[in-house]
């Protein structure tokens, strides 16, 4: 078959990025009385607000594994099942994490 009949492979379309809010899951993970825990979850809830990331808060009373694993550094935020920080919250730095995935 002549070159010019042949049909060129199709290229796969390059998916456009998600929006964050299906990208990305934040937990905080906090037990009740605790401030810096407070003040955790005030950056969470803006960020997340923010960019349309959706959080979840799990208290450790409440999880005997994440008891066992977190609480000596709780407040632990995990981004996407993964330790982001612990103990105090950079709100710069948490927004760095959930955008910079698509610059």
């Amino acid at each position: 078959m002549s070159p010019l009949f042949r049909r060129k492979p199709a290229r796969p379309a390059q998916p456009e990025p998600p929006e964050h809010s299906e990208n990305h899951l934040v937990t905080l993970i906090r037990k009740p009385g605790c401030h810096l825990c407070d003040d955790a979850q005030s950056v969470v809830e803006k960020v997340c607000a923010e960019l349309g990331v959706p959080w979840e808060g799990k208290d450790i009373t409440e999880d005997r594994q994440l008891h066992d694993q977190y609480w000596e550094q709780i407040p632990v935020v995990l981004v996407d099942g993964r330790q982001h920080t612990f103990w105090r919250v950079n709100e710069e730095r948490l927004r760095k994490a959930l955008t910079d995935q698509y610059k």
